[in-house]
């Protein structure tokens, strides 16, 4: 049986964007996806809602997802804020696996502020995807975070990578590669951690 996914946007574009429904569409070969649009986005206002707003959002979401997907397995897959708040509601909810598209590890950028606690304080394997050119989430930040979790955790490096994931053009002709073939490497980590989630739960 297919897991349920659970894939949530990024602070600044909703489910339909095309980026999100690019990835719905690849996340769609491994499981039975459902996306969640936070409610400031859908009252069409800028300013996220607070953390604990966005946190009950999100397993409202949840809740949903399971009732139309009584599947055996949750993944809970977010794009920045959607990966954050995937993993706050991971210390409240049980799921069985969570995946960070670009984790907003630095707030605005700044490294003196960062969004480590509730990394170190997850109990669910987690898989970070992160571009070397992600100025939200420094690798070498990231790695000393990682050494200091107490969880499985697992990280994909995207080489040039920015905080969408996108490659520079210059970069992609330099290693005779597209886009595509980027994303297919993104897809195929994905795809092997949450085949590591189901062996280690049979």
């Amino acid at each position: 049986m297919k897991p349920l996914i659970l894939f949530a946007p990024g602070a600044g574009a909703p489910s339909s964007h095309p980026w999100m429904q690019n990835w719905k569409r690849r996340l769609s070969e491994i499981g039975d996806v459902e996306t969640l649009d936070y409610a400031y986005m859908r009252d069409s206002r800028n300013r996220p809602d607070p953390l604990p707003k966005l946190i009950a959002a999100h397993r409202e979401a949840l809740n949903d997802g399971r009732k139309q997907n009584p599947a055996g397995s949750t993944i809970l897959i977010g794009k920045s804020m959607g990966g954050r708040v995937g993993c706050h509601l991971s210390l409240e909810e049980k799921v069985d696996g969570l995946v960070c598209l670009g984790y907003p590890l630095c707030a605005m950028g700044d490294r003196t502020k960062l969004r480590d606690e509730v990394l170190r304080a997850l109990n669910t394997p987690i898989l970070f995807v992160q571009g070397t050119r992600d100025a939200l989430c420094p690798l070498d930040l990231l790695e000393r975070v990682r050494a200091e979790m107490k969880t499985q955790n697992v990280l994909h490096v995207v080489d040039g990578g920015d905080h969408s994931l996108g490659v520079p053009n210059r970069q992609l002709q330099a290693m005779s590669k597209t886009q595509e073939d980027i994303d297919q490497q993104i897809f195929e980590a994905i795809a092997g951690f949450v085949d590591q989630l189901r062996i280690a739960a049979d």
